[in-house]
């Protein structure tokens, strides 16, 4: 039973001490704290490490992205609600029985995202084993497959070539710009999640380098970038031989660059 039920509660009492830390949005998140916790004395301890500065997410230990509720375990990349629009994009184009990769997977919330609204073949792979542990959590109920890997190093070789959907949020933040990020990603989220090198795009270039040869003929890649960069990423996808367009969401903000491997190129085809 969640503590919501339990009059003794003071949702009130929780609202103001939030409110009084900076909790822009007090209410609501008293009321998914009252919601999850198990009793009064696991939302006391979590009220006081969201006022010490701990993302809600990491103090939930869920994160909700297109109606799911994903794991989201202390040390792992919080997803954003911006990046529920490279999914919608993904979405378009996958097809049942898809083989899809979510590449630097975190929680493995892009994989889960799109496997609740398709069935196929899913792969997800990340450097951090705290992100490995938490997206075996998240996909491995759906029949996901998780990886510790450097990108494509570690990952099986009968993927080589077969990929249809290739889902890679890596970090595009620019080094020098990470010292303005919000405490909350500057403080509890592993750089190596947010850092994309002197320009934002150093881990991209990695991830085009070999991508052709691990996407199908036809097979899509979608990365996330800002407004600025998204041009600049077009062009190291088109540099590596993929056909480039980029979608936007203004309302959000929300810029997906989409590369696809031309028919004909790639391992599947040697």
């Amino acid at each position: 039973m969640s503590v919501s039920s339990v009059p003794s509660f003071e949702l009130s009492h929780v609202v103001d001490r939030l409110r009084a830390a900076g909790c822009v949005f007090a209410e609501d998140e008293a009321a998914l704290i009252a919601d999850t916790a198990r009793d009064e004395a696991e939302a006391a301890v979590m009220v006081d490490r969201r006022i010490a500065g701990l993302p809600l997410e990491h103090v939930l230990g869920w994160a909700s992205f297109r109606g799911l509720r994903i794991a989201v375990d202390p040390g792992v990349f919080i997803p954003r609600r911006r990046t529920e629009f490279l999914v919608e994009e993904a979405l378009r184009v996958t097809a049942p029985g898809a083989v899809v990769l979510d590449l630097g997977c975190g929680s493995g919330v892009l994989a889960a995202a799109v496997a609740a609204e398709r069935s196929v073949e899913l792969y997800a792979a990340d450097i951090e084993l705290a992100a490995v542990r938490c997206a075996q959590r998240n996909l491995e109920p759906l029949g996901g497959s998780v990886h510790q890997s450097d990108l494509f190093s570690a990952l099986p070789a009968g993927l080589r070539g077969r990929v249809d959907i290739l889902l890679a949020n890596v970090p595009y933040v620019p080094t020098n710009e990470i010292r303005l990020l919000p405490p909350e990603a500057r403080l509890y989220e592993p750089h190596v999640t947010l850092d994309g090198g002197p320009d934002g795009l150093a881990t991209l270039r990695r991830v085009a380098a070999a991508a052709p040869e691990w996407l199908a003929p036809g097979g899509h890649l979608f990365v996330e970038m800002s407004e600025h960069q998204a041009p600049l990423a077009r062009s190291v996808l088109e540099q590596a031989g993929l056909t480039v367009r980029i979608s936007t969401d203004d309302e959000i903000g929300a810029n997906v660059v989409i590369g696809t491997n031309p028919v004909g190129v790639g391992q599947a085809t040697a």
